[in-house]
């Protein structure tokens, strides 16, 4: 079967607030292609996980909606899977139970021993399979994120989700994991949206960066796709002319953007 693209239509979400409602995003618009990696920038504030919530069936659109194979989703699913800033280990359990925890409610027709080798074959991939009895508290940020990722891709989804998910490690530990990340990307080619702050993360990892503008009522304001050659590797992506060129290109509209806001916030 061919894959079709994933539809964000028309997507608007209201908040109501004491003061009265609060437009976050306003008439949002995007199609993600199967197999591609799309990053959503912009200003804090400006609704980026709030799309990426309603992508994962966690919120609802106030108007307009995501369409996935032609029917607009109504919650969440098991074709998308969703890591967050923390890991959000459950602590009473080892890193292997906790991915076994997703693969068991993803694969109910697999015996115990295919879901753990399946659980198992991830943790390896992520480099984290001497941790498998390990619980939470006995492991490194890092390696909980690791395992974070491992629980994801144990759903074996279509859509992988990612709203700033190395946002609280340190530089080192972050360029890991971007690397990790991108490896596991090259292998098995899910479709992902990444939220970021991170313009170098952006750049680096994906083949399209979404702009959105500054909230309230904000929208995509830009949609730049990355000419970097795959496969990628940081020190070639840096060396690489065009990758300053997209650079100045992204920093130039938040620029924009920035100050935008701060003419209409003082008007």
């Amino acid at each position: 079967m061919i894959e079709r693209p994933l539809d964000i239509t028309s997507l608007t979400k209201e908040f109501a607030t004491p003061t009265g409602p609060y437009v976050a995003v306003k008439d949002f618009c995007a199609v993600i292609q199967p197999g591609e990696f799309v990053a959503l920038l912009g200003h804090s504030g400006c609704g980026k996980s709030t799309v990426l919530s309603i992508v994962a069936g966690l919120e609802r659109a106030t108007e307009g909606g995501v369409v996935i194979d032609g029917t607009e989703i109504d919650g969440p699913g098991l074709d998308r899977a969703l890591v967050f800033q923390s890991p959000s280990l459950l602590p009473w359990m080892s890193a292997l139970d906790n991915v076994l925890l997703a693969a068991r409610q993803a694969h109910p027709r697999k015996s115990g021993r295919e879901r753990r080798e399946l659980a198992l074959k991830y943790l390896e991939m992520v480099g984290v399979a001497e941790y498998a009895q390990e619980t939470p508290q006995e492991l490194s940020q890092g390696v909980q994120q690791r395992v974070a990722i491992a629980r994801a891709f144990s759903l074996e989804p279509r859509y992988l989700l990612l709203d700033e998910p190395f946002g609280m490690l340190d530089s080192i530990t972050r360029a890991e994991l971007q690397d990790l990340l991108l490896d596991l990307w090259e292998q098995e080619r899910k479709t992902v949206i990444l939220v970021t702050h991170d313009i170098d993360e952006a750049l680096f990892l994906s083949d399209r960066i979404l702009l959105m503008t500054d909230g309230p009522g904000a929208q995509l304001g830009l949609d730049l796709k990355i000419t970097l050659p795959r496969p990628r590797s940081r020190r070639a992506a840096v060396e690489n002319p065009e990758y300053f060129r997209l650079r100045g290109e992204v920093i130039g509209f938040l620029e924009h953007h920035s100050r935008q806001f701060a003419r209409e916030s003082a008007a």
